[in-house]
């Protein structure tokens, strides 16, 4: 088992360089770069800066030789810079680096995240590092608690629609369970607004943050009601989203293992019902849901919440990384991209040193990566 942890965990290393090697190539073809970003706010037209460079490229990539009415830079390959001084335009180049070749401004994004120094925000006067470690509190507290309620919701009722496989209540419970699956979180977010924040009907839970404004003033009973009244409608919302798979896993995991020989041999013996289901089958019915905790728990915390975040205006990871897309603040994109990869490939290998631990009858070491 170890050798197999050593060989998981030196393939993060090739795994990491590959993803950002492929996503810095793409980000270099998306159009509004910090630089339009820059330009059109000196133009007085900030809202406009992703549209002002349409179809050339990147920040570093295309170029734009049309003949600028009225003079000065006529060559400038960022579009809206026309007129501008040559000077001006290198100043904010070498502001954020791209006086650099792509290659060696790639490699020294590396050696810096090797020693996990992910810079300083374009457009934020912040440190990364100190925005992502502000912000986590907020998408761990939703991913934590939508994961337990999640797994705590799903698992009995998977157990139970496998054992009442084909009655009427295995029929309507797999209704809601396809409403579940079919409708995405943030539509039933938007639905509990108008419900119960205010939207139409009930004004019963806050619609903006995860705490009161006079939060610090409080006593910690207090501070806790606080806490669990600004956060309810959000996990409702990613639990009613989430749910559905979860539960349909546990089922056929549960029917797999119900129909297998072992399970008449249980019973020819004399076992009850409820020995043989949690005695026997609840052990390797279980191994995929349990085993699959640390994924689940990822998927929800980095992509089921970033839409949650925006609707609740939850100052999260998911809304920061929206703003920061949105900003092209390039050091936020690609700091949050190394971070939830390098812990995403992480949780993984928990993942399976989990399915050892369930059943140690699983063997790593002759398992080939």
């Amino acid at each position: 088992m170890f050798a197999y942890i050593v060989r998981r965990l030196l393939l993060i290393i090739p795994t990491l360089f590959g993803i950002m090697l492929i996503n810095f190539i793409v980000i270099q073809f998306a159009p509004g770069g910090p630089v339009e970003q820059m330009i059109a706010e000196m133009r007085g037209n900030a809202a406009d800066a992703t549209s002002a460079f349409s179809g050339q490229g990147g920040d570093v990539q295309g170029s734009n030789n049309e003949p600028a009415a009225g003079g000065g830079n006529s060559t400038s390959k960022y579009r809206g810079a026309q007129g501008l001084d040559p000077e001006v335009i290198a100043d904010m180049e070498k502001q954020f680096g791209f006086d650099k070749p792509l290659h060696t401004r790639f490699f020294n994004m590396l050696s810096d995240y090797i020693r996990f120094d992910f810079g300083e925000s374009y457009f934020r006067d912040q440190r990364v590092l100190d925005l992502v470690l502000d912000k986590m509190p907020v998408s761990i507290s939703l991913g934590l608690w939508t994961t337990l309620l999640v797994y705590l919701i799903s698992i009995p009722l998977g157990i139970k629609k496998a054992v009442r496989d084909g009655s009427r209540f295995d029929v309507w419970s797999s209704g809601a369970v396809v409403v579940g699956y079919a409708i995405p979180g943030f539509l039933f977010a938007i639905l509990l607004i108008i419900l119960f924040a205010g939207g139409r009907f009930l004004d019963w839970f806050p619609l903006r943050g995860l705490t009161s404004s006079g939060w610090d003033d409080m006593s910690w009973p207090q501070r806790i009601i606080d806490y669990f009244w600004h956060i309810t409608l959000p996990v409702v919302a990613m639990v009613i989203g989430g749910f559905a798979s979860l539960t349909m896993l546990t089922k056929n995991s549960f029917l797999d293992q119900i129909n297998m020989q072992y399970v008449q041999t249980a019973r020819a013996k004399g076992l009850g019902e409820r020995q043989v289901l949690y005695g026997h089958v609840f052990r390797n019915a279980m191994l995929i849901v349990i085993a699959g905790f640390p994924s689940a728990f990822i998927s929800i915390l980095f992509t089921g919440s970033v839409l949650i975040e925006v609707i609740f205006s939850l100052d999260g990871l998911g809304l920061l990384g929206f703003e920061a897309t949105i900003n092209r603040d390039y050091p936020v994109v690609f700091a949050t991209l190394f971070f939830f990869t390098l812990l995403g490939l992480i949780l993984q290998l928990i993942g399976d040193v989990m399915y050892h631990v369930i059943d140690p009858r699983i063997d790593f070491e002759s398992r080939s990566i």
